[in-house]
């Protein structure tokens, strides 16, 4: 049963005069050190509602170094890939293979050739070719993400809701997370996730859509043929932190036990510590439907040129990517060979001197044609 509003707020005080658990508020140890590119501290920060605060900013890496990621979209009909949440016809969470691709072609959303081939491109060097296409984005080692987490979190005056590619918060393993990735209705193309719920921003770094350490359990829940293998699975274990500050728990108290009075949120206040947190759902996306307190101004910046956060202020998949077919016109080639050398010479990071040896241009004139990284 949803708590009452008016009894969500007036927890406040009590909130901040509550001893604290071990990890109940972020700090300097509350993210793993193998995605720190430096060590975690706290800073002075203003939170949204004008408030002076202290923040724990944690700059992170594309990718930590011990997690494995993907698969995402499959190759071919006759593989396997990773996870979709379908809204049309027939909505539901599905494994991405050949049946789930035979059922959306059979609505008009075709993504694979008469070969079985699966359309796919890579949304940081090139556009789609075909109406429907999965899209994949390579990593971009060089990318670095700074996040700030209240450390002592102040409840809003109303919940915040989070939308379509919302910033939801930071996993302990240092991944950032975001709210529900774009409907296939919306953009013709599927972003798709791995079996533990991520998948790669168009800025070229790592990001989780759900509550990784207990996405088995939504599996269970709604009959999908899939598992996490990349994450340890636990149900009672903390996953995050939420954007105000508030920890992201899995779908169970820490003693095994089913959360009791959940608000609208998916939050109640812990009956024997007193301190709100949040619990992940048996259904997907298993997140925070919304987040009630107050978050940090600019707490979440990259240093990717396209992407969620970046200073070109393009959100999500379908973000802003480098238009070929416009820089292959400046440079006077076709954009079919400014593709496929492009490829040749590894994808995104290709050593650009490579890529203009290929297409007889120099590489100056090759690079003034591309955008500027921020």
């Amino acid at each position: 049963m949803a708590q009452p509003a008016h009894q969500l707020w007036l927890v406040t005080a009590f909130l901040c005069s509550a001893p604290v658990a071990a990890f109940a508020h972020a700090n300097t140890d509350s993210v793993a050190d193998t995605a720190l590119v430096e060590p975690a501290k706290i800073v002075d920060c203003t939170l949204e509602n004008g408030d002076t605060a202290q923040c724990a900013a944690y700059e992170v890496k594309y990718l930590p170094d011990t997690l494995e990621i993907g698969p995402f979209c499959p190759a071919t009909l006759d593989d396997v890939g990773g996870i979709w949440d379908w809204d049309g016809e027939n909505a539901g969470l599905y494994r991405i293979d050949g049946a789930f691709l035979s059922m959306l072609s059979d609505m008009g959303y075709t993504f694979y050739d008469e070969n079985g081939v699966v359309n796919m491109f890579d949304i940081r060097v090139e556009g789609p070719e075909a109406d429907h296409e999965c899209i994949s984005a390579s990593l971009d080692s060089e990318v670095k993400m700074t996040l700030l987490i209240p450390v002592k979190p102040v409840m809003a005056d109303a919940p915040q809701q989070l939308g379509t590619v919302s910033k939801v918060g930071i996993g302990l393993d240092g991944v950032p997370i975001f709210s529900d990735a774009p409907s296939v209705l919306d953009r013709s193309h599927m972003p798709a996730l791995d079996t533990c719920g991520g998948h790669v921003d168009p800025g070229g770094w790592y990001h989780w859509h759900t509550t990784a350490t207990d996405i088995d359990t939504v599996y269970s829940n709604e009959d999908v043929a899939a598992s996490c293998e990349n994450v340890t699975q636990d149900p009672s274990a903390q996953f995050a932190y939420a954007f105000d500050g508030f920890a992201i728990y899995g779908s169970r108290e820490a003693n095994g036990s089913e959360p009791v009075g959940l608000d609208q949120c998916g939050g109640h206040v812990d009956a024997e510590t007193g301190i709100y947190h949040y619990h992940a759902s048996d259904t997907f996306p298993n997140l925070p439907s919304c987040l009630v307190g107050v978050v940090a101004k600019d707490n979440f910046s990259t240093t990717a040129s396209a992407g969620i956060g970046s200073k070109n202020a393009q959100g999500g998949p379908g973000g802003r990517r480098p238009d070929l077919t416009a820089i292959a016109a400046k440079l006077g080639v076709a954009t079919g060979d400014l593709r496929s050398a492009i490829k040749a010479e590894g994808g995104p990071g290709a050593n650009l001197a490579q890529v203009a040896e290929r297409l007889g241009i120099s590489a100056s004139k090759l690079q003034a044609a591309f955008p500027r990284r921020p």
